[in-house]
């Protein structure tokens, strides 16, 4: 017997008839083609009745279609000043197109994703951006058939369309800006094996090693060493660096993963007396804030987090023929760290 005293909610209903928390809320909301069959919604609704389960009123009075309301569901990108500007970019064209974004956060949580989902839909929401700070496989739970969708920068094992970085164009971009100011002698500090990045964990960071070894190849050149890791942060780069200067291998041209790994090479280079780029040219990939602010600034390929927004936000308004993959340039920020190699040594050593 249902404790009639306290108030069923929308799980409740989707644990007994068997479904999804956003298949019992299509049903009950009313959406028109759910893809569930009249016995399922007949089901739903009998169950709902026993439970004395009743909708938010507020919720029941809007129609699918009627709202200019778009939902955008992130990982941690909203916390995280990285991304800020994508956030920016999605807000701009909804501005610009009189739409209004619900924004939500789950933080990697399945269960929250779900609830939050269910949220965007009880506000009728005319279309979805999935969202995630690192470019990854996010899944995402059983969506209404017709619901327009778009993943910014994340992809999803289905047929979603995705918006994504051009890693591949970036990583050759900038291990050719290493080769047109006349090195020949370039390292890699933070490659990662096929192992290190499944698609949960990178869906771009293959493409972009791939870019950086096709523009070496192409040049008739071999990385002199690489230094491999999963983690990139500042103390990753450091002790990376390091062990390349006391490895004794030559090199003139560095290529880092990632920005943090080459803040972490900065300080390794300037400790063991290597001048910025007088002696070793230093390259990245972010554009983090802190990347304007070292000394030399740092040359690195910036990851388009506001035009991914905005043009992730005008194909979900669009809502025919969207592209199943969108690739949005990185630009490379030129900045102080590159210059020729040394003329009176082949290559810096420690």
């Amino acid at each position: 017997m249902t404790d009639v005293s306290k108030r069923a909610t929308i799980a409740d209903v989707a644990q007994m008839a068997g479904l999804s928390k956003a298949s019992v809320s299509l049903i009950l909301n009313d959406r028109p083609d759910t893809g569930l069959s009249a016995e399922t919604a007949e089901k739903v609704r009998r169950i709902a009745a026993e439970l004395n389960y009743r909708p938010n009123p507020a919720a029941r009075a809007l129609r699918w279609g009627t709202t200019r309301t778009v939902g955008f569901i992130s990982d941690e990108v909203t916390l995280t000043r990285y991304a800020t500007a994508m956030i920016r970019g999605v807000l701009d064209v909804a501005a610009e197109s009189g739409h209004t974004v619900l924004i939500a956060e789950h933080g990697h949580h399945p269960e929250r994703l779900s609830s939050q989902l269910e949220t965007m839909l009880d506000n009728r929401v005319g279309g979805l951006l999935f969202a995630a700070m690192a470019a990854r496989q996010v899944e995402i739970p059983d969506l209404p058939a017709g619901l327009p969708i778009v993943m910014v920068n994340a992809t999803t094992s289905g047929n979603a369309p995705a918006v994504l970085p051009q890693e591949f164009d970036a990583g050759a971009e900038i291990a050719d800006t290493l080769i047109q100011a006349g090195h020949r002698r370039i390292a890699l500090l933070g490659r990662r094996t096929p192992e290190q990045i499944p698609p949960e964990i990178s869906a771009t960071i293959g493409v972009r090693q791939a870019g950086i070894d096709r523009a070496i190849s192409d040049a008739g050149l071999q990385l002199v060493a690489q230094g491999f890791e999963a983690e990139w942060a500042p103390a990753e780069g450091y002790r990376l660096c390091r062990e390349l200067l006391d490895s004794g291998v030559k090199f003139t041209g560095l290529i880092c993963m990632n920005d943090n790994l080459a803040f972490g090479a900065y300080q390794a280079l300037l400790e063991a007396g290597i001048r910025i780029p007088d002696d070793v040219s230093v390259v990245s990939f972010d554009d983090d804030e802190i990347a304007g602010y070292l000394r030399p600034q740092l040359t690195t390929a910036r990851l388009p987090y506001e035009q991914m927004g905005r043009i992730a936000m005008e194909l979900l308004l669009n809502g025919t023929d969207i592209p199943h993959r969108t690739l949005v340039p990185m630009p490379v920020i030129r900045r102080d760290s590159v210059a020729p190699p040394p003329d009176d040594v082949e290559a810096a050593s420690h």
